[in-house]
């Protein structure tokens, strides 16, 4: 192979390696309650290495992290992927879809995993319980619909007639554990003291949220304005950075559109992660 070739080859290699760390890395909620007993995933400790992966930087959020995991679970020599997005069909429509199901080597368990990749925002002022107040950026969804979600329909799934017969049929055995993995990146009101929070949602916070008023001007700082395809990616690996007076209207365009940015802000000592709400 030409030399000059192997290197970017290698370079390549290097750089989606660094990307699946990342996501591997990335903060993971576990939420332990009589409400909701799940058991979750642990990523066992191991190097990464990559063989035929490439991350899909153009796909939509939910299929990247979809993505990172299988390639997770295909090089990892602690499990043995053993089906990945198995549909699930009834007679006459399909019924859902198993993310995965897995061999684990370490115990010769076959495990269920679902998958979740979330963005939240804790909203003071929305609903009773701590679940509920954990919403999306664009207040579309929260973290309660999510687990109320693998609670009465994901997990259930796996117990009805039409998957025995999906997995009899492939020849995969029943597994006898389910685990939610919950990939989790948290946000709080930039008024309030990360501190105050329980450390499981404490654990998950990477950065606040402000309103429009509350943006100012900074001469000193660059700014970038990820779109959604780019939200897992290391912040060292953006390429597009502004100044403030250029950041702002494109700040002033999502907002019009009734959605919230995410905007990093990057000094020569600080980097900063935070949404800017319209509502």
């Amino acid at each position: 192979m030409d030399c000059e070739i192997w290197k970017r080859t290698k370079a390549i290699a290097i750089k989606t390696t660094h990307l699946l760390q990342h996501f591997i890395n990335s903060p993971e909620l576990k939420i332990h309650s009589e409400q909701y007993p799940f058991k979750y995933f642990e990523f066992l400790k191991e190097e990464v290495t990559v063989n035929n992966y490439t991350f899909p930087k153009n796909a939509v959020l939910g299929m990247q992290a979809e993505a990172c995991f299988e390639a997770y679970l295909k090089q990892s020599k602690y499990f043995e992927l053993l089906a990945a997005n198995l549909q699930i069909h009834g007679e006459k429509e399909t019924l859902g879809e198993l993310d995965y199901i897995a061999l684990n080597l370490k115990t010769d368990e076959v495990v269920h995993i679902e998958l979740a990749c979330k963005f939240y925002l804790y909203n003071e002022a929305r609903g009773n319980t701590e679940a509920q107040k954990w919403i999306g950026p664009n207040r579309k969804d929260s973290l309660y619909e999510k687990l109320e979600k693998v609670k009465h329909k994901q997990f259930p799934l796996l117990n009805t007639s039409e998957t025995t017969k999906k997995l009899a049929s492939l020849g995969i055995p029943e597994p006898t554990s389910q685990q939610l993995c919950l990939k989790a990146s948290l946000f709080f009101p930039k008024e309030l003291n990360a501190e105050t929070f329980p450390k499981h949602f404490k654990d998950c916070i990477v950065g606040y949220y402000i309103k429009p008023t509350d943006f100012i001007k900074d001469e000193a700082a660059e700014y970038a304005i990820p779109s959604k395809k780019e939200w897992l990616l290391p912040i060292n690996s953006i390429t597009n950075w502004y100044r403030f007076s250029e950041i702002i209207l494109l700040i002033e365009d999502q907002l019009n559109l009734n959605k919230s940015p995410l905007i990093y802000k990057k000094t020569p000592h600080t980097v900063e992660r935070f949404f800017i709400v319209w509502w």
